[in-house]
């Protein structure tokens, strides 16, 4: 269940990121179509959340291959892949709603896309947080396996 929830929620939000930011660069490109590969940031890094998911999901199922789990260390699993999934699908969700915003402002004046990119950036730490509390909590898993 923890590899399919990061696999499933990470690329829900990678999906929804990408689709809402693709509807704002659809109308930054009736009004100035020169500025569409500079917009095409906010895809860019919805794309990478969908990427988080499966490096969990391929450490995950690596672990639980080579491993007998116990109890204990399913959870860890489960907790891993809900952690990054989520918090993918909350950073996509976020990097959707501002890079849509974002780049219909950025159609009306090129003075907002420092501040675009820099909501984006920060938009884009929740889900790399989530990424490593899921690291960590996979290397736990292996941790505790020998001991």
């Amino acid at each position: 269940m923890g590899i399919a929830s990061a696999l499933v929620f990470a690329n829900l939000g990678a999906s929804y990121g990408t689709a809402k930011a693709a509807v704002g660069i659809s109308s930054l490109a009736v009004i100035d179509p020169g500025k569409i590969f500079q917009a095409l940031i906010p895809i860019i890094m919805a794309g990478i959340l969908g990427i988080y998911g499966v490096i969990i999901a391929v450490i995950a199922a690596t672990k639980v291959r080579s491993d007998t789990v116990d109890e204990q260390a399913g959870y860890k699993y489960l907790g891993a892949g809900l952690s990054c999934g989520l918090s993918a699908l909350a950073a996509g969700l976020a990097i959707g709603v501002a890079g849509d915003a974002g780049v219909r402002a950025y159609a009306q004046t090129d003075a907002i896309f420092v501040g675009m990119i820099l909501i984006l950036i920060f938009a884009e730490a929740i889900g790399l947080y989530g990424l490593i509390v899921s690291i960590i909590m996979l290397f736990w898993a292996m941790i505790s396996k020998r001991s």
